[in-house]
C-alpha cells in the first residue's frame, strides 16, 4: 500500500512525501514510489497514533465489554495506544483483576491497550507492586492519600525497577470536601469547593521524594499552574518529574461549571481563568510535558443528576486529535510537530517505548488527517458539545 501525497508529521518537523506500507511495517519512504494500491492523501497529515496513559472506563466499571467499547472510541479518535486508570472497579492492584482485564485484550489487534497498577489498595496497605511490575503493568499509580511511610516504599520499588511513578497528587481531607475549585464560582453557584493547595502542597512534597531516591515522577492531570512552575523549576535542577495536563484544563476554567453543568465536574476541578491563561502560556513554553483527553465517561444515570451527586469526568476519546488540533494548533497555541511530542513521543517515554517518528523499517502505526475536514460534535458529555472542530481521521493503521 502507498499513501502518497501526504504531509507526513513527527517530532522531527513536516515533509511532504509518499510513504509505502507493506505487512504492517513503513519500508519506504520518498518521492515518486510506486505501488499498485495506492491511498492519495491530498495533503493531509500522516502523523503518528496518539498514546494516551490516563484513560478509564464506562463508569470506571473495569470488564471486558468496557474495554473494548474503549478501543473503538480511542481509534475514532487517532489514539493508538491506550493505558487504563489504575482507580477503576475493580481496581488493578493484585493478580487475579490484572489477568482478567488482560484477558479482555487478548482480541484486540489495532489499538494497543496497556494497564497501570494500584500501589495503595482500598485498605491503604501496599499492592504487590514486584509481581504486578513483573506480569506486564507499564507503571504504577499512586494517589497522594498515601502517608509518607507508603510513599517511601513506593518509590523505593520504582527506584528498583526502573520505572516512572505515576502520580495524582491530592490531599485526602480536602478532596472529600467539595466538589469544584474554591473561589468565586463556586461561591456563586453555592457549592463546596477544593482548595488549589490540595494539589500544589503534594507536588511539593513528591518533588522531594523524587529528589531523594532520584526516581521519575509523572504528576498526572495537573491543573493549577503554581504546580506547573514548581514541576519546572525541579526539572532544572536535575530532578526527574514530568508534568501531564488535560486538553480540558487548557481550554476550559471553572466557569464552564455555571448553570450547574455537570459535563463540567471533573478530577481534577477546573482551574480558575487566570490559571487557565498560565496554563496556556506554560504550554507555549515547553513547561507542560504531556498531553491526556482524560477520558472518563459516565452512563447518564450517574452525570445526569444534581452537581453535588454527580460523577467526575467527561467524553473525549473519540474526538481527541481534531480536538487538540482545533484548540491548540489551528489556535496558533503549538505547532502539529510539538502537539505530536506532548501526544505521543513523550507519553510513551513514560512507558518506556519510543515512539513519536515515522520512519523506514517501523510498524505502520500512523494515522492520515485531513484538517480541511470539520464537523459539529453532537455529546452532551463532551464539554465540546455544539462546537465545531477541524480534522477527520480517514486512515488508522
Amino acid at each position: 500500500m502507498l499513501i502518497s501525497n501526504a504531509v507526513v508529521c513527527d517530532v522531527n518537523g513536516e515533509r511532504k512525501v509518499d510513504v509505502q506500507i507493506q505487512d504492517g511495517i513503513i519500508v519506504a519512504i520518498g518521492a515518486d514510489l510506486r505501488d499498485e494500491n495506492v491511498i492519495d492523501a491530498k495533503g493531509a497529515y500522516l502523523v503518528p497514533s496518539l498514546i494516551d496513559t490516563n484513560v478509564r472506563v464506562l463508569d470506571s466499571s473495569l470488564n471486558a465489554k468496557n474495554i473494548k467499547a474503549l478501543a473503538k472510541e480511542a481509534k475514532k479518535g487517532g489514539v493508538g495506544h491506550i493505558v487504563l486508570n489504575a482507580d477503576s472497579t475493580p481496581a488493578i492492584d493484585n493478580e487475579v483483576v490484572l489477568e482478567f482485564a488482560q484477558n479482555g485484550v487478548k482480541e484486540l489487534d489495532e489499538i494497543q491497550v496497556d494497564f497501570m497498577l494500584n500501589a495503595l489498595k482500598e485498605d491503604m496497605s501496599l499492592s504487590n507492586i514486584a509481581i504486578l511490575l513483573k506480569k506486564g503493568v507499564v507503571a504504577p499509580y499512586m494517589s497522594t492519600i498515601a502517608k509518607n511511610n507508603l510513599a517511601i516504599k513506593i518509590a523505593e520499588y520504582v527506584k528498583m525497577y526502573g520505572v516512572t511513578l505515576f502520580c495524582k497528587p491530592e490531599d485526602n481531607s480536602l478532596i472529600h470536601a467539595g466538589v469544584m475549585l474554591e473561589g468565586d464560582i463556586s461561591s456563586k453557584l453555592g457549592l463546596a469547593g477544593i482548595p488549589e493547595l490540595s494539589e500544589v502542597l503534594h507536588v511539593s512534597r513528591m518533588i522531594e521524594i523524587a529528589r531523594y531516591f532520584g526516581i521519575q515522577i509523572l504528576f498526572k492531570s495537573i491543573a493549577s499552574a503554581r504546580s506547573v512552575e514548581l514541576i519546572s523549576k525541579a526539572k532544572s535542577e536535575g530532578v526527574q518529574v514530568s508534568c501531564e495536563v488535560s486538553i480540558h484544563h487548557l481550554i476550559h476554567s471553572d466557569e464552564a461549571c455555571n448553570d450547574f453543568n455537570t459535563t463540567a465536574k471533573l478530577n481534577p476541578p477546573l482551574a480558575s481563568e487566570s490559571d487557565v491563561a498560565l496554563l496556556q502560556e506554560a504550554l507555549k513554553q515547553g513547561e507542560i510535558d504531556v498531553l491526556t483527553v482524560l477520558h472518563q465517561p459516565n452512563s447518564p444515570v450517574n452525570k445526569e443528576v444534581a452537581f453535588f451527586d454527580a460523577a467526575y469526568g467527561c467524553e473525549a476519546l473519540a474526538d481527541a486529535l481534531p480536538i487538540y488540533y482545533t484548540k491548540l494548533v489551528k489556535s496558533g497555541m503549538i505547532s502539529m510537530s510539538e502537539l505530536i511530542k506532548l501526544t505521543v513521543q513523550n507519553p510513551a517515554k513514560s512507558i518506556n517505548i519510543q515512539a513519536g517518528t515515522i520512519e523506514v523499517g517501523q510498524k505502520a502505526r500512523c494515522v492520515l488527517f485531513d484538517t480541511n475536514e470539520k464537523k459539529i460534535i453532537h455529546n452532551a458529555q463532551s464539554l465540546y458539545n455544539g462546537e465545531e472542530l477541524f480534522g477527520k481521521i480517514f486512515f488508522a493503521n
